[in-house]
């Protein structure tokens, strides 16, 4: 076995010579199959981890997976301070956060969530709302997860409606205390994202008045690595990788199966929803191998992912979470993607479906 440690660049190449000439079963069966912490939350970029499990996709490469679930991006990111997760998904503001204070890094997106996160009101307000929003808001209580995605984009459409967060009065809840507290009449809005748009849909007629896509902002997910595993453990994070990126692939070329198979996620989870909320949710852009190497491609300077974290990194020094903006390639990595599109049988395997 290469010895990672002290020779990181030779196990890269061995691994894309082992990859290019063994089908990835036989060498799966070669040898003990990799221990991996795989960190995430039960959202619906989730989805692929859930369905590669259900098809035992992570034994063909040859990786033995240990899930950690979180409840939140604040308590997931923590987590890497005590290595209790190796890789995983998470929203945007934890990469961001998790890269600067536990050199979490970067390496591909889990989906486009700038039209799943954003603005509730309730039912009786939504045509003064509509009709002019900052009568209709301006002074009025609002409810956040701090350090989230919702309140991005609740930020970035308090600019559209030509109001500023003092112009309001903010609550902040951890996710699951906000959907009860405005469920339970706190609030005239709420920021907050999916899958809380369907329940709060559901369950009080609550309605997105603005996304972050009405916005202007873009909302990408993160698939995220502890720096320190990613470097001691290329071929395994790059398994990783392919493994999720498969399970996108299956996705996209199989939609009412992948909508099965995203009820029983989360009903597992305890969140029942109607099925024209999962139809929904499966019709979230989801990013299979090429195009992850496009978004993170820096061929002709500042990739998307670059000018799309650069722009939330700004929002989170505004607001006092961050003192500096990071540089995206301080944090961004494309090498397992490449390492991935450079080793014919793992990509052929990463591009299954």
């Amino acid at each position: 076995m290469c010895v990672v440690r002290r020779f990181p660049a030779l196990c890269v190449a061995l691994f894309s010579l082992l990859m290019g000439s063994v089908s990835l079963p036989a060498q799966a069966q070669a040898q003990d199959p990799i221990p991996i912490k795989v960190s995430y939350q039960i959202a619906y970029w989730a989805l692929p981890i859930y369905i590669a499990t259900e098809k035992n996709w992570w034994a063909e490469v040859g990786l033995k997976p240990e899930f950690v679930v979180y409840p939140a991006g604040a308590q997931q990111i923590a987590g890497a301070a005590s290595r209790s997760w190796d890789v995983g998904g998470t929203g945007s503001p934890p990469a961001v956060l998790g890269a600067q204070r536990y050199d979490i890094v970067t390496i591909g997106i889990t989906n486009d969530e700038s039209t799943a996160n954003g603005v509730m009101a309730r039912k009786d307000m939504i045509a003064a709302i509509n009709a002019n929003p900052a009568k209709a808001i301006k002074g009025q209580q609002i409810l956040l997860s701090p350090n989230s995605t919702g309140e991005y984009a609740t930020m970035a459409c308090l600019k559209k409606w030509g109001l500023q967060r003092s112009d309001v009065t903010v609550v902040t809840l951890a996710p699951a205390q906000l959907v009860s507290a405005y469920i339970g009449g706190n609030g005239l809005l709420a920021g907050t994202w999916a899958p809380n748009f369907y329940t709060l849909n559901d369950q009080i007629g609550a309605e997105v008045v603005c996304s972050g896509k009405d916005a202007g902002v873009s909302v990408p997910g993160a698939l995220v690595a502890r720096r320190e595993f990613a470097k001691q453990n290329p071929e395994a994070t790059a398994r990783y990788l392919a493994v999720y990126l498969r399970a996108v692939a299956y996705q996209i070329a199989n939609p009412a199966e992948s909508v099965a198979y995203l009820r029983k996620l989360f009903e597992a989870n305890g969140l029942k929803l109607k099925d024209n909320y999962l139809e929904t949710e499966i019709k979230r852009p989801i990013f299979p191998l090429d195009q992850q190497l496009k978004l993170l491609s820096r061929a002709n300077g500042k990739s998307f992912a670059d000018e799309s974290f650069e722009a939330l990194s700004g929002y989170l020094k505004n607001v006092g979470t961050i003192s500096e903006v990071p540089d995206p390639k301080s944090f961004i990595v494309d090498d397992y993607l490449k390492l991935i599109d450079s080793t014919p049988r793992l990509k052929s395997f990463a591009n299954a479906n």
